[in-house]
């Protein structure tokens, strides 16, 4: 004897590897689509989960701040405060974070230029949302974007993103 299992044994301890290999080359090509997907990722993995029977939430939502906002300054409208605080409350859920981003700049006027402008308002967004019930601790200021392709052509002004996020543990 040579050491060797017999012909018989030899296929079907290679059987498992066939199918590993399947399995590797699948999640393989899962995660390069998912990855060519690019700025439509999130659509796509809702697409995804929704096949294979995900609750639906509600999506993220995107606000222009121009009518939100005082022209020139970092103070909400009535108006603005109201239409934030309808739109953005439905999102906060138990356990999660609202995670408020911004993209793209409005030109500065008297007392800020485009940057402490557009960081101001962030600020004046989230002390809104902390205002009509949503926990600090709930809340999380991810800052200004720095890829223009999220934020649209340019000089459309500032839009804050506003996004659920689970709790980290």
């Amino acid at each position: 004897m040579n050491g060797l299992p017999p012909a018989s044994i030899q296929p079907r301890r290679a059987r498992w590897a066939l199918s590993f290999a399947d399995l590797a080359l699948l999640l393989l090509g899962f995660f390069v689509l998912l990855q060519a997907s690019g700025s439509r990722r999130d659509q796509t993995l809702r697409g995804i989960g929704a096949q294979f029977g995900a609750s639906a939430s509600p999506s993220d939502i995107n606000l222009p701040l121009n009518p939100l906002f005082v022209p020139g300054e970092a103070l909400l409208s009535p108006e603005g405060r109201a239409r934030l605080v309808t739109t953005a409350l439905p999102l906060a859920g138990q356990g999660e974070i609202l995670e408020i981003q911004s993209f793209g700049t409005e030109p500065g006027q008297r007392r800020f230029d485009a940057w402490d402008l557009a960081a101001a308002r962030l600020g004046a967004v989230a002390r809104a949302l902390q205002e009509a019930g949503v926990p600090q601790d709930h809340l999380r200021i991810a800052g200004l974007a720095e890829t223009p392709d999220q934020a649209g052509p340019a000089g459309k002004g500032q839009t804050i993103r506003i996004v659920r996020r689970a709790q980290p543990r």
